[in-house]
């Protein structure tokens, strides 16, 4: 029985400490760059939750002595898996505004070629297939535009603006109809505003978290832009997940992820391709790619693709004016 017991409170003590340690980061959003990161796995800690209920539960079914040693793990489970569902609810229940009848749709692609290896011929390849109208693509480098020119990028996006990279710094927007720049961010890694077929889209890609000041500030000026301009989109590799306080800024501010909209449970987007072991060993775990749009918009359908070469899944969503 000694040994069955320290079993258990030792399973107990692996899987609530990680689970607290995501609630508190969560909580408190301190602005390190380890935190920032762990903050991106956030909604992970509520099948933990669950499953140390469970075994709490089963526990005090089991035991045929005083079960208040059990009460306060519980209750602590109890209150964390109450705040992750709270914090993860939108993502599944919230409103999802449907497009005006007739409404004409305008399909946006966002993807990420990781310092320009991912495979831009596919990319272009996909963005025809999912009739994309704007496709916004970070991490583009001079190779990479040469291959996307190679397989008729120019037949399919006759407009395009912003200059490939070295390696991360590149963003690009291409589109079907005429494009004008609006504003230019302020960003190391290439950020901003266009205007095109009537509608204003944010085209934006923050610092990664590992560089937890840059990160921080780039979100400001994100931000920002976004409240300034109004834009109608905003779309790129964020390095944020809905967890973080910058996307939460940006929902407040009005710009809601196509994601959330359309309620589609979970859409992760890194890391992809078997990068970043041993996270790579699995399918996606953080939604860091987005679309967000303006509350005058709905979603009609959004989801993610595949992509070679890349630590990133693109992004596609489908949206109209709203009825």
């Amino acid at each position: 029985m000694r040994v069955r017991g320290v079993v258990f409170w030792g399973l107990m003590t692996l899987l609530m400490l990680p689970a607290v340690a995501l609630t508190l980061v969560r909580i408190v959003e301190p602005e390190s760059a380890l935190t920032i990161q762990a903050q991106a796995f956030t909604p992970f800690a509520l099948p933990v939750y669950a499953a140390a209920l469970m075994l709490l539960g089963g526990a005090a079914i089991r035991s045929s002595g005083s079960r208040l040693p059990l009460l306060a793990p519980a209750l602590l489970a109890l209150a964390g898996l109450a705040a992750h569902a709270w914090w993860f609810a939108p993502q599944v229940v919230g409103d999802s505004p449907a497009p005006r009848a007739g409404a004409e749709s305008l399909t946006v692609m966002t993807s990420n070629l990781y310092f320009g290896n991912g495979d831009a011929v596919s990319l272009v390849k996909q963005a025809s297939e999912q009739e994309v109208d704007i496709l916004v693509v970070n991490e583009i480098t001079e190779r990479g535009l040469a291959d996307m020119g190679r397989v008729g990028l120019d037949q399919l996006f006759p407009y395009q603006v912003g200059r490939p990279g070295d390696s991360i710094e590149g963003t690009m927007v291409f589109s079907r109809e005429e494009i004008e720049v609006v504003k230019t961010l302020d960003t190391p890694m290439a950020s901003f505003a266009i205007e095109t077929g009537g509608v204003t889209i944010l085209a934006v890609h923050p610092s990664p978290p590992t560089q937890a000041d840059l990160w921080v500030e780039d979100h400001r000026i994100v931000l920002a832009a976004a409240e300034d301009l109004d834009p109608d989109v905003v779309a790129g590799d964020f390095n944020a997940t809905p967890d973080h306080a910058p996307m939460r800024a940006l929902a407040d501010a009005g710009f809601r992820d196509t994601a959330e909209l359309a309620n589609a449970v979970f859409q992760p987007t890194w890391p992809a391709n078997g990068e970043y072991p041993p996270l790579g060993l699995l399918p996606p775990t953080a939604p860091i790619d987005h679309v967000l749009v303006s509350d005058e918009l709905a979603v009609v359908e959004t989801g993610t693709t595949r992509l070679g070469g890349t630590d990133h899944r693109p992004v596609v969503a489908e949206i109209a004016v709203r009825g």
